[in-house]
């Protein structure tokens, strides 16, 4: 599952890397959210990054277990930028998801395959059930993994918030999606 809203998200900065922790908005919201009950025995992993670590603790009720591969995508020199605005200027070298392709490289940054490279070795140490919680550009590269889609014209997907997006890490190392985001439950005041 995707972290929380932070401040840069909600003003349409590009975060990557920068360690933005979540908004007090965010962590309200998400105090009022755990997991679904089918995820009880699941191992709880995040991203480093602070905002992912802290989404985890909320709605998984434990401590996950930091992964470093699962850090964000590095966006190199579009860090702390507004997309909108770099969109607007084509030497920006910013270019909308639907023409990526497996090779694009932010400026001073990383490539989906780069991150599939470092995710790979990761997701064949897995074992029984996992909950994993980190970043949209993570998520992107293993839901483009799990349903063939190549960063080329629109996504199968859609990545919303406060859902899990079961993908199944198969012996032979392929992955498959099942298209059914499953939404976190809400907790009723006490």
């Amino acid at each position: 599952m995707r972290h929380g809203h932070t401040a840069w998200n909600r003003a349409g900065r590009i975060q990557g890397r920068t360690d933005e922790p979540l908004d007090a908005e965010a962590r309200q919201h998400l105090s009022h959210l755990r997991l679904p009950d089918e995820f009880a025995g699941a191992t709880l992993f995040s991203s480093p990054l602070v905002r992912a670590a802290e989404t985890a603790r909320i709605v998984g009720r434990s401590e996950p277990v930091i992964v470093p591969e699962l850090i964000e995508m590095d966006w190199g020199l579009c860090e702390g930028q507004y997309g909108i605005e770099m969109l607007k200027d084509p030497a920006s070298g910013y270019r909308h998801i639907e023409e990526w392709g497996w090779t694009y490289r932010p400026p001073g940054g990383e490539t989906p395959a780069a991150v599939w490279e470092r995710l790979e070795p990761w997701l064949r140490t897995l074992e029984g059930e996992a909950v994993v919680v980190s970043h949209i550009g993570i998520m992107r590269v293993l839901l483009a993994r799990a349903t063939g889609w190549d960063f080329e014209g629109p996504p199968p997907f859609r990545i919303k918030r406060d859902r899990l997006y079961r993908i199944d890490v198969h012996d032979s190392g392929a992955l498959s999606h099942d298209g059914s985001p499953v939404r976190l439950l809400e907790v009723p005041d006490s």
